[in-house]
Parts: C-alpha cells; sequence; structure tokens
C-alpha cells in the first residue's frame, strides 16, 4: 500500500495554463467521505480509478492510499452512487 503525501500550493492567477502542454478533464465522486477512510471514483479521460483513503496522521500530511484502475463503464455506474453532484475540474500538466 502506498502512502500519500499531500502537499498544496496557492495559486495566484491563471497564467500557468498559458505554460501547460496539455490538461485533463476529471470528474470525480465519492462513495464515503468518512474521516476514517474516504472512497472515491476518479474517471479522467478514458481512465478511471476506485481510490480508498486512510485518515491522515498527525503531521496532517499523508496518509495511506490504496488505488487501482477499474473499468470506465464500472466508474461511471458507481458516480451515480456518490453523495452529492460529482466534481468536475481540469488538471493543468
Amino acid at each position: 500500500m502506498k502512502i500519500e503525501i499531500e502537499r498544496k500550493f496557492l495559486v495566484i492567477d491563471s497564467a500557468f495554463k498559458d505554460q501547460a502542454i496539455s490538461h485533463h478533464h476529471i470528474l470525480q465522486g465519492y462513495l464515503s467521505k468518512d474521516p476514517e477512510r474516504i472512497v472515491r471514483i476518479r474517471l479522467s479521460d478514458n481512465i478511471a480509478w476506485l481510490t480508498i483513503k486512510g485518515k491522515s496522521k498527525k503531521n496532517g500530511m499523508t496518509r495511506l492510499e490504496w488505488e487501482t484502475a477499474i473499468p470506465h463503464e464500472d466508474a461511471k455506474a458507481l458516480l451515480q452512487l456518490s453523495i452529492g453532484k460529482p466534481i468536475e475540474k481540469i488538471r493543468y500538466i
């Protein structure tokens, strides 16, 4: 099982978009938002993942994470079970 290291950055403006070489549309939903274990479904282009994240450690920067690729159609079906409305975002590379 992997350990996720969370890093957050403050973005001042959208100038970074001009430097991006590509971008990905992401659609994600949560099947559980329990602080002890978060279960997320994420679709990006034609790739989909099921992710389970454990509770953040005391330092607030690390936690256990398990992730596996799943069929795109399964992810679309699981999104129908998500808590609230799915989140849409664009990730710039």
